[in-house]
């Protein structure tokens, strides 16, 4: 019997899986390498605040031996991210300042509840102040719209996962605050997953008597190749698809996720139901547009994965507060 060009992909890619996969991204936590990448967006943030000449406000009015104490409050309720940060902030700006965290990341406050207590000289905490509420509204706004959706979304089994739709220089530290809010990491960069777009196919390359395009099946089969011989893990790929058309080409090609965009719900159901019958075990991820009114909804056609870019590009900072005591 001769072979089709989807049997033969279809051998290979499942060939090459036959080792065990990676089944998810890395999940960002607060280790030394976000340590430092907050002290990085530290020194710009006094940088700008401070330049060469610091606090003159603080400077005239406040004695420079004066003491004092402040709390950190929430203004309104949300998702807390961000205090293991607050430390190394007021060391430095004033190394005898003290920090007393009276919550954790993670933690969902009240509005008007305590964050924490800061104590020592006065001007440390005064020119710290801004500082502080910036980072830890920033972080904090993020966590919060992203517990926003995921109980949104709850009882229906999807997980709710960022983008790379990031402040350039912030990636790892807002979706650390994905995380804080409940929701999961898709990849941190180009370098540490394969996500095969539209973009990607609609660039030919040129051979000596034509333009090869590649279907979005042969691009899967080319890259398990390329990653089987230049890596000794198995990376995930992901391949995008707009049509259910496209669905049921890429998945006898065997990729770790279909990324279904722009689908209405209507068709979410459908492309379950294919993906069912074919291999349960490649995993749905719907994207684009999605906002608080849709994603329970689209969690209930029974995808795997919900992205949202709007975590992180579109979070309003959480009203955080500085109160001398």
């Amino acid at each position: 019997m001769k072979r089709t060009n989807i049997d033969i992909l279809w051998c290979v890619t499942r060939t090459l899986r036959r080792f065990p996969l990676n089944k998810d991204f890395q999940q960002i936590a607060w280790d030394a390498q976000l340590q430092t990448e907050w002290e990085q967006i530290l020194r710009s943030a006094i940088r700008e605040d401070l330049s060469d000449l610091g606090d003159l406000t603080t400077a005239a009015l406040v004695p420079e031996d004066a003491q004092g104490t402040a709390v950190v409050v929430a203004r309104q309720s949300g998702v807390v991210a961000g205090l293991p940060g607050v430390d190394s902030t007021l060391s430095a700006i004033e190394p005898r300042l003290q920090w007393s965290p009276t919550t954790e990341d993670g933690r969902t406050v009240a509005a008007g509840e305590q964050i924490g207590w800061i104590a020592g000289p006065a001007r440390g905490i005064l020119t710290a102040e801004r500082i502080v509420l910036n980072l830890l509204g920033r972080l904090s706004g993020i966590a919060t719209l992203t517990g926003r959706f995921v109980e949104a979304a709850s009882g229906a089994g999807a997980r709710i996962y960022d983008t790379r739709k990031t402040t350039p220089g912030w990636r790892r530290l807002e979706k650390y605050a994905v995380r804080c809010g409940g929701g999961r990491n898709h990849r941190t960069g180009l370098f540490d997953a394969v996500l095969i777009k539209d973009n990607h196919l609609a660039v030919s390359m040129k051979t000596a008597d034509d333009r090869l395009q590649y279907t979005p099946a042969e691009a899967i089969a080319r890259v398990r190749r390329f990653t089987h011989e230049h890596f000794t893990e198995n990376l995930i790929i992901e391949v995008e698809v707009d049509t259910l058309e496209q669905l049921d080409e890429v998945l006898p090609a065997g990729p770790n996720i279909v990324l279904l965009d722009n689908m209405d719900t209507a068709t979410l159901r459908k492309a379950v139901a294919r993906r069912d019958a074919v291999d349960p075990a490649i995993e749905l991820e719907s994207s684009g547009g999605i906002n608080l009114d849709a994603v329970g909804q689209i969690a209930r056609s029974g995808v795997d994965r919900i992205s949202v870019g709007a975590l992180t590009h579109s979070a309003v900072c959480l009203d955080v507060a500085l109160d001398i005591t």
